[in-house]
């Protein structure tokens, strides 16, 4: 299965285009079962908490069955949602401390950005109404800035493969995938997050053409709600949400295919284990 996807016979890390190459191959080879995996992982969204939980299963379980294909291990639906399930509340307390850690970093940022901006203001004498330092501050704010983002970025993507570790590795909690996802993507980040962006552009048109085809429809039913039917404001409901749920189901699996190369990529890198597969197959 790997030599289809495009890896090299040797022990070589894989370059960002076979990255690309292979989950572009896996979604491709797969695009039925996972595109229905993500279409009932979104109509759980609409569940508060247990819903959301399933959500972030499901969404686990395209990067388990993709992995598992990666590794000559294929796995049945059935059989990966049967172990994700098994896991459900993990998940959840999974979405739980990421949400907290999330917040914990823009709070962190915004905090310490908004300290030395202050700061600066004062040694540059801006708040007294010293505007020939006006300049400089500016300068100084959109640097510090640019840092801030860039920090988010990089910590963003330290936790970019958290869900693939609870829903692949045993004895794993909502706390050692985090542990998992940190350990697995040091020293990696510009390289995932250069993987990542290619991935967001590769679904680009997919998006554009979702945005037109909206936009049509709110161009059409827009003199019609103007009457206050309420069947024309169901059917403008239903179209809009379905279109916008069923591009959705069609991105996310291709994206989770993208997480789990690179998170077969990095335990190659880190564990050795492509050596050990490569092997095992010759």
């Amino acid at each position: 299965m790997s030599d289809n996807l495009g890896y090299t016979s040797n022990a070589e890390p894989l370059s960002i285009g076979n990255v690309v190459s292979a989950a572009v191959r896996l979604y491709r080879s797969h695009l039925k079962e996972y595109f229905i995996l993500a279409l009932k992982a979104y109509l759980w969204v609409l569940l508060p908490i247990y819903g959301w939980a399933k959500f972030y299963a499901l969404s686990a379980l395209i990067g388990r069955l993709a992995f598992g294909d990666l590794v000559n291990q294929p796995e049945s639906v059935h059989a990966g949602e049967r172990f994700v399930n098994s896991r459900l509340w993990k998940f959840f307390g999974t979405l739980i401390l990421m949400f907290f850690i999330s917040v914990g970093i823009m709070i962190g940022f915004l905090v310490a950005g908004g300290l030395l901006l202050g700061i600066m203001a004062a040694v540059l004498g801006v708040q007294n109404g010293n505007l020939s330092n006006i300049g400089i501050f500016v300068l100084i704010a959109i640097l510090v800035s640019v840092v801030g983002i860039v920090g988010i970025v990089w910590l963003g993507t330290r936790f970019y493969v958290v869900d693939l570790p609870l829903a692949i590795e045993e004895n794993v909690d909502a706390i050692s995938t985090i542990q998992r996802s940190w350990e697995l993507t040091k020293g990696y980040v510009g390289r995932i997050f250069i993987i990542s962006f290619v991935a967001l552009l590769i679904t680009l048109p997919l998006q554009i053409l979702v945005q037109i085809i909206t936009t049509v429809i709110q161009l059409i039913f827009t003199p019609l709600l103007a009457d206050g039917s309420p069947v024309f404001s169901l059917i403008f409901i239903v179209l809009f949400l379905g279109i916008i749920v069923s591009s959705n189901a069609a991105i996310l699996p291709f994206l989770q295919t993208v997480k789990a190369v690179i998170y077969y990529d990095l335990r190659s890198r880190r564990e050795g284990l492509g050596l050990e597969l490569r092997d095992r197959e010759i």
